[in-house]
C-alpha cells in the first residue's frame, strides 16, 4: 500500500475532519472509533505519513516509535482500561491486505471495557 494524503486519518490529522479526541501530543492523536466494536473501542494514530507497521518500524525516529508506544499506553490509561486502572485491553493493527487494512495510515484499535473473545476464528 502507497500512502494516500486523502485517507481518513490524514484528514483528521489536518482538522479537515472533526474526532471526538480522547488525548493528542506531538506524535500521536486519539479519538474514539466512530463505529465502535466493543464498549471501549479507541483509535491511536501516529501523526507521522506511515502506511502500516511495517513502513512505521523501517521508517520512523526513535522518538516516534517511544511517542507512539507511550501514546498506547496513557490512552490505555485515560480510558481506564490498561492492566493499572482496569481489567485489561487488547491492541490491535491490521497490516495490508490479508491483515484487514482498510485505512492506508498505521493505527491501533484499543479494545476494552468488557471482555473482547478470542483472536482468530
Amino acid at each position: 500500500m502507497i500512502y494516500d494524503d486523502s485517507n481518513i486519518f490524514a484528514k483528521i490529522l489536518r482538522g479537515e475532519i472533526p474526532c471526538n479526541k480522547i488525548y493528542e501530543d506531538d506524535f500521536v492523536l486519539s479519538f474514539h472509533d466512530i463505529n465502535p466494536q466493543k464498549k471501549i473501542h479507541a483509535l491511536v494514530i501516529p501523526k507521522g505519513k506511515y502506511v502500516d507497521l511495517d513502513d512505521f518500524s523501517m521508517n520512523a525516529s526513535p522518538e516516534e516509535m517511544v511517542g507512539l508506544l507511550k501514546g498506547i499506553n496513557i490512552v490505555a490509561k485515560k480510558l481506564e482500561i490498561s492492566s493499572d486502572t482496569g481489567k485489561g485491553y487488547r491492541a490491535l493493527t491490521n497490516i495490508g491486505e490479508y491483515g484487514g487494512q482498510e485505512v492506508p495510515h498505521l493505527h491501533f484499535h484499543l479494545f476494552g471495557g468488557e471482555g473482547v473473545g478470542k483472536m482468530v476464528e
